[in-house]
């Protein structure tokens, strides 16, 4: 009989081989759910040991019945799907796969750059409604020159920001938890949020959601801004206050957005955001590429192997503060777990 039961609340793959082949060992029994509710997390988790966990809820009424969870892991990079204060009260450390897919959102905020500047979204589809004609993109303006402002320095924008450089655009960025000196050294401004929406032409949204991001671009935000300036979100939706963005919008104070995330998913079918030649919105699909996903659904599972098997701390620990209530070992060095990680992926 297994020692240990790890449930995954709920998931979006064809299959689980990735979690099946990190957690498959004689004391784990691994037992999938596809959750919506409170009340179907709490059913399927009372006595889990372990969960892994991707848009289900994992509130304080879901903590408060778990008998003996020990690690909640979630795929991918935001944890708020999760209370991380009753996590901690109870002693269940939290994890989350911060660095899986860096170079795909990356990528995916230069595309819409690219595309929103260079209006190929709307050229592509004039050209197919039968207009050959460049005068329908009027006005692109180089890009060599321009200000590509970051709200939010972490892995992700710095990464961007050096993606962009060959192509000629001046980088700052707004960050208050980024030393000067972090910056300095990727050759990026740091300025205050104020300052980032009057000088970018095109603003880059790579802040993670909490109560102090939330709605961090509103209306006073847009009214700074250059009325050629272009958004892009590749974070979380409420990092942006929808409705001031729809107004700024249709009222012409900013010449367009790129959104890969919106307030509340997926968009609904009367949202005045799909009949925007100016918008172009692709389905949270930033973070996807194939090996993206290996890595972070084999990475999430690595976490629930940490603590259950190993008896350490999770290597992507979150609530660093769980360590005053539990006492485990120091997370793995670095090249142990890049092993156990690519052996896994194979």
């Amino acid at each position: 009989m297994a020692k240990w039961k790890v449930v995954v609340t709920d998931w979006e793959y064809a299959d689980l081989r990735y979690e099946e082949r990190v957690l498959r060992h004689e004391e784990i029994e691994l037992v999938s759910a596809q959750c919506r509710t409170e009340e179907e997390v709490i059913e399927a988790c009372r006595d889990a040991d372990g969960i892994i966990n991707q848009y289900a809820p994992i509130s304080r009424k879901v903590i408060e019945s778990l008998k003996k969870c020990k690690v909640i892991t979630r795929y991918g990079v935001g944890v708020n799907t999760v209370d991380l204060n009753v996590a901690t009260e109870k002693g269940i450390c939290v994890a989350n796969v911060p660095d899986y897919c860096m170079d795909e959102v990356a990528d995916h905020a230069l595309a819409l750059l690219l595309d929103l500047t260079r209006k190929v979204t709307l050229a592509n589809r004039y050209v197919k409604n039968g207009k050959w004609d460049f005068k329908v993109t009027q006005p692109i303006y180089r890009l060599r020159g321009r200000t590509l402002g970051l709200a939010g320095f972490g892995r992700i924008p710095q990464s961007l920001a050096e993606k962009v450089k060959p192509l000629g655009l001046e980088v700052i960025a707004f960050d208050p938890y980024v030393p000067e000196a972090v910056a300095r050294d990727k050759g990026v401004t740091l300025v205050s949020l104020d300052e980032l929406c009057q000088k970018a032409d095109i603003l880059s949204v790579h802040a993670p959601l909490t109560p102090s991001t939330q709605g961090l671009l509103g209306k006073k935000q847009f009214e700074l801004m250059k009325k050629d300036a272009f958004v892009i979100n590749t974070s979380r939706g409420p990092v942006i206050d929808e409705g001031a963005l729809v107004e700024a919008l249709q009222e012409g104070r900013i010449a367009g957005a790129g959104l890969d995330v919106v307030e509340e998913e997926p968009i609904r079918a009367d949202h005045p955001l799909l009949s925007m030649e100016n918008v172009v919105l692709t389905p949270h699909v930033a973070w996807y590429s194939e090996e993206a996903a290996a890595e972070m659904r084999s990475k999430a599972a690595l976490g629930i192997v940490d603590v259950l098997l190993h008896g350490e701390y999770p290597k992507y620990l979150i609530n660093r503060q769980v360590k005053e209530k539990v006492s485990l070992q120091a997370s793995k060095p670095e090249q142990r777990y890049i092993l156990e990680h690519f052996a896994v992926m194979k």
